[in-house]
């Protein structure tokens, strides 16, 4: 799960970046849509580590620590095309969900119902975005 918390902040402030530095003549759409995708990452993190602390868990503790578990990739280029940032972001969409599909099996061998169940939500969520992203960089 502190994998995932890990996944879940990195691609939050990947997605927070591109928003902030997207540029296009489709800029307010597609700010509005990471802004509004960043929120739903965010909002995952707090339940995510709630989860791990209610299993008697620790959670991750610092910025050096989500950067060792993440599994995703940074972006740190000083310009990106803004299908390119769009197309990334599908990418990490799709990437999130095969770890927590990974996380939901070990939760089901585990015998945790309670997270299990939070992760199907959770998926459910991602490839929602994943789908939005796919279609905002299909050509017209």
């Amino acid at each position: 799960m502190n994998a995932l918390l890990a996944d879940a902040f990195g691609l939050y402030v990947k997605t927070k970046n591109f928003h902030w530095h997207m540029s296009d003549p489709h800029f307010r759409d597609d700010h509005l849509l990471l802004d509004d995708h960043a929120d739903q990452i965010f909002a995952m993190t707090d339940d995510i580590a709630e989860r791990v602390r209610k299993i008697s868990g620790n959670t991750i503790r610092s910025i050096g620590q989500i950067a060792r578990l993440q599994g995703g990739a940074d972006n740190d280029a000083d310009f990106v095309t803004p299908v390119d940032m769009l197309s990334e972001l599908h990418e990490e969409e799709k990437a999130l969900v095969l770890r927590m599909r990974a996380v939901h099996t070990l939760c089901d061998e585990a015998g945790d119902i309670a997270s299990a169940s939070l992760l199907e939500n959770w998926i459910d969520q991602a490839q929602r975005r994943g789908w939005f992203l796919f279609e905002a960089t299909r050509s017209e």
